[in-house]
């Protein structure tokens, strides 16, 4: 490995943590000697490129009492070695990447040792020990069919001979698969109430050691549920249509921002990962503060709007019209209502029209001098409600079967407020949305009145000047 070239120097010198990374690199090389260090132009997801070095080469895995070397190249952060490097696989021509638990179709590594990276306890060479390891289990490359038999001695020529799926691990964009990330009681409440409802064919529950909402798992482990995966490892959630992210961190700090602060930490750890391992996934936010992470998970996923959602007021929302319906009208009419934007005192509330079956076409109306009697008492009957962990998991199980049972039908989720009702801030509140198989569609905005109006802008200022506070 040569530290020396000149390339190496250049880049190495902006590196925030030079000589530990220079240690690293050398530890490295008395263990893999034949392992090189290369500069090459690393293009990040938002397309932007930077120069970065890169290990290159191959490990060594064993599989079926023969001896394969698996290419791969490991980027370097600049950050490193505090943060993992970014593992990739290096597949010839004549290869083809086979996706699985911790390789995805780009050939992008997820292992528990890069989840969970933590220098100097983690190490790259202690990476490559565990990633040999996975790879020996589940190997993940295969050569192309040529048609004109395998050489056996050539790398992985008995893998091109397996069944995609053997080992079961491989993502099936068929199956109606949910993770649920966080394991206290809303995680736990959401599993149980998914289960309940009956429309998965496979649900993960993943307790994330860094999340304070833990301690369920264990129950779930012992007392097992039929469909239900319990986890400690992100890559669990591969393939995934819908990815509920239940996890807090709250910390010891004084002032709400650093509270704050410390769940986004956490999601700068996990929402990437996720994102990668199920990218066609809808994101459900239910974490603390909902309007706030919904927008922090949006920024760090890299997803469209439409993806990335929060559980927001479709709880009150869903009593709001019940309370409506059955302790005030008597279930002589069908009236739906929505509360809308930020979850908590501004709260404002709308009309829906629209006949039934007809979600695509609802159109909102604003509460009326006529209406407002009738709307302040039902939502009087809402105060003192609260939002208990059974009732929320209640919530996202009726969100997720809209989404996964393409049902069309319209919830007050969290969502990009840009744009609507002449909202010109990039912030995230609840709005009427039509739920599917897509994502989520806002409705048109309304002409609210002049107190509600000024309600929300209250809330869009407040919940924009609060974000701009944050390291996302």
């Amino acid at each position: 490995m040569d530290l020396s070239s000149e390339s190496v120097k250049r880049v190495l010198s902006r590196y925030k943590f030079r000589d530990v990374a220079i240690e690293e690199l050398q530890k490295v090389n008395r263990v893999y000697p034949d392992m090189k260090l290369l500069v090459g132009a690393y293009t990040f997801s938002d397309s932007s490129q930077r120069d970065l070095l890169k290990l290159v080469g191959n490990v060594p895995v064993r599989y079926r009492g023969r001896s394969y070397n698996l290419p791969i190249q490991l980027w370097l952060l600049d950050s490193f070695p505090f943060t993992p490097p970014i593992c990739l696989l290096r597949p010839t021509a004549n290869m083809v990447i086979r996706e699985g638990k911790h390789v995805n179709a780009k050939g992008r590594i997820f292992l528990p040792a890069l989840h969970n990276w933590d220098h100097p306890k983690s190490s790259v060479t202690g990476l490559l020990v565990e990633m040999i390891a996975k790879f020996e289990e589940e190997p993940p490359l295969a050569m192309k069919s040529t048609g004109d038999g395998n050489d056996p001695n050539e790398l992985l020529a008995f893998v091109s001979q397996l069944n995609i799926t053997e080992g079961g691990n491989r993502p099936d964009q068929s199956v109606n698969k949910v993770s649920v990330i966080g394991g206290g009681d809303l995680g736990m409440a959401a599993v149980l109430s998914i289960m309940a409802k009956g429309f998965v064919d496979k649900l993960v529950l993943i307790d994330i050691p860094e999340s304070s909402t833990k301690g369920g798992t264990v129950d779930l482990e012992i007392f097992k549920l039929p469909k239900v995966e319990v986890s400690k490892d992100l890559s669990a959630s591969a393939g995934s249509k819908v990815v509920v992210v239940t996890a807090n961190a709250w910390s010891e700090e004084q002032s709400y921002v650093s509270v704050v602060q410390t769940n986004v930490d956490l999601y700068r750890r996990i929402i990437p990962s996720l994102a990668q391992l199920s990218p066609a996934a809808v994101l459900l936010i239910a974490s603390q503060p909902v309007d706030i992470m919904t927008h922090v998970a949006w920024r760090q996923s890299c997803f469209l709007p439409t993806h990335v959602i929060g559980a927001g007021c479709n709880l009150e929302s869903e009593r709001l019209s019940y309370f409506l319906n059955v302790a005030l009208l008597a279930k002589t009419t069908n009236k739906q209502a929505w509360v809308i934007g930020e979850l908590s005192d501004n709260k404002v509330t709308v009309w829906g029209n629209g006949g039934s079956g007809g979600d695509k076409q609802q159109v909102l109306i604003p509460v009326s001098s006529s209406t407002k009697p009738l709307m302040d008492r039902a939502f009087d009957m809402l105060k003192g409600k609260g939002q208990r962990s059974w009732s929320v998991g209640l919530s996202i199980t009726d969100i997720t079967h809209s989404i996964l049972t393409d049902q069309k039908k319209t919830h007050s989720i969290t969502t990009l407020a840009q744009g609507w009702g002449g909202i010109g801030s990039e912030v995230f509140l609840s709005l009427p949305c039509v739920l599917g198989a897509n994502g989520s569609t806002r409705l048109a905005g309304v002409a609210l009145s002049p107190e509600d109006d000024a309600k929300l802008r209250e809330s869009v200022t407040s919940l924009s000047n609060f974000f701009m506070q944050l390291r996302i």
